[in-house]
C-alpha cells in the first residue's frame, strides 16, 4: 500500500504562488515517478508535471515556465512552486506515483485562482 499526503492548495489571486506538497509512505520502493495531475470541472484529470526516480522532469506546455516540479528524497516528498498563477489555474490537483504495476493516487487539493 502506498499513502501520498497532498498540501499547500488554497486560494490565490491571479499572478500568486502557491507550492504543493505531497509526502509519501508506505511500499513506495522501485517507484518510476512522481507527478502531478489536475482536473477542472467537466475536464478530464490532465497531466501538469512528472518527475522521474533519475530526476528528469516533464510539464504540460500550458504550465511550461511558471511551475516547477522538485521533491526531496530522504522525506519522499514532491514538491510544485507554481508562480504566475492563472484563473485556468483553478483545479483539484492530484499527486500520482507510478510503480510497475500500480498508480498510487492522493486525495486531491483545491488551487483557485482568481481574477
Amino acid at each position: 500500500q502506498v499513502q501520498l499526503v497532498e498540501s499547500g492548495g488554497g486560494l490565490v489571486q491571479s499572478g500568486g504562488s502557491l507550492r504543493l506538497s505531497c509526502a509519501a509512505s508506505g511500499s513506495i520502493f522501485s517507484f518510476l515517478r512522481m507527478g502531478w495531475y489536475r482536473q477542472a470541472p467537466g475536464n478530464q484529470r490532465a497531466l501538469v508535471a512528472t518527475i522521474t526516480s533519475g530526476g528528469s522532469t516533464n510539464y504540460a506546455n500550458s504550465v511550461k515556465g511558471r511551475f516547477t516540479i522538485s521533491r526531496d528524497n530522504a522525506k519522499n516528498t514532491v514538491f510544485l512552486q507554481m508562480n504566475n498563477l492563472k484563473p485556468e489555474d483553478t483545479a483539484i490537483y492530484f499527486c500520482n506515483l507510478a510503480q510497475v504495476g500500480r498508480d498510487s493516487w492522493g486525495q486531491g487539493t483545491q488551487v483557485t485562482v482568481s481574477s
